[in-house]
C-alpha cells in the first residue's frame, strides 16, 4: 500500500458514516491538500475569516484567544487525525477572535470552505457525516464547559490526560495550564501530587 493509500485509508476514517459509499469517500479525500507546516506556523490570524479547515497527519495544533487582560487562552489541541476548525468563522463567515498555531512542525490536510460547500451540496450522506460531527463536537464542547465549573483543577488533568495521553510529551506545561484554567505553579503542584500518590500505591502494593 502506497503512502497516499494510506492517508486516504485514514481520511476515509476520519469520514467514516454509514450513508457515506466508497466513491463518496473518495471524492472527499481528494479534495483535500497537504500542507506541512514549521512549529510556531499561524494557520488563522485573529481579524481573518477562516477558509478552510485542517486534518491533522502528524504534530500538534492548538487554539487560543487574548483574554481581557491580554493574557493567552489555549481553548483546544489537535492531534493525529483530528480536525482543526474554527467553526463560527467558517460557516458564518465572521472575523475571527482566534489564533490557530502549530506547537510542533505538521503535516495536515487541509480542505477548502469552497470545496467543502460543493461537495456538502452534492452528496448527501456527506450532510448527514456533518450533523453527526457537529453533534459530537458540541458534546464535548458542552462536557468541557461543565466541567471548568464543577470539577477540580486535579480532576481535570486526568480527564484531560485520558483523553490525550499523549499531550504532556508534546505541549508546553503553560498551554496545558492555561487550557485548564489554573496557573502553571498549580499545574505543577497537582503533577507532583498524582505522581507522589500513584508512588506511594505501589510502595503500598508491595509491602
Amino acid at each position: 500500500m502506497t503512502e497516499m493509500q494510506i492517508v486516504n485509508k485514514i481520511l476515509s476514517d476520519v469520514y467514516r458514516h454509514p450513508l457515506l459509499s466508497a466513491t463518496d469517500l473518495g471524492l472527499i479525500c481528494e479534495a483535500h491538500t497537504l500542507v506541512e507546516a514549521g512549529k510556531a506556523t499561524l494557520l488563522l490570524r485573529e481579524g481573518e475569516v477562516a477558509n478552510a479547515y485542517y486534518i491533522v497527519e502528524s504534530g500538534l495544533v492548538r487554539t487560543y484567544v487574548y483574554d481581557f487582560e491580554g493574557n493567552e487562552i489555549t481553548t483546544a489541541f489537535a492531534g493525529d487525525w483530528e480536525v482543526v476548525i474554527e467553526v463560527a468563522s467558517l460557516f458564518q463567515r465572521i472575523p475571527t477572535r482566534e489564533y490557530i498555531q502549530c506547537l510542533s512542525d505538521a503535516r495536515l490536510w487541509k480542505i477548502s470552505f469552497e470545496r467543502f460547500q460543493e461537495l456538502f451540496h452534492e452528496i448527501p450522506a456527506f450532510r448527514e457525516w456533518g450533523r453527526s460531527w457537529m453533534a459530537a463536537e458540541l458534546s464535548r464542547s458542552k462536557l468541557r464547559a461543565t466541567g471548568m465549573i464543577t470539577l477540580p483543577a486535579s480532576e481535570r488533568y486526568l480527564r484531560l490526560l485520558e483523553e490525550k495521553p499523549r499531550l504532556l510529551q508534546q505541549a508546553p506545561l503553560k498551554h496545558i495550564a492555561s487550557y485548564l484554567g489554573i496557573t502553571d505553579t498549580s499545574l505543577s503542584r497537582i503533577r507532583k501530587e498524582i505522581t507522589a500518590g500513584g508512588t506511594a500505591g505501589k510502595k503500598n502494593r508491595t509491602v
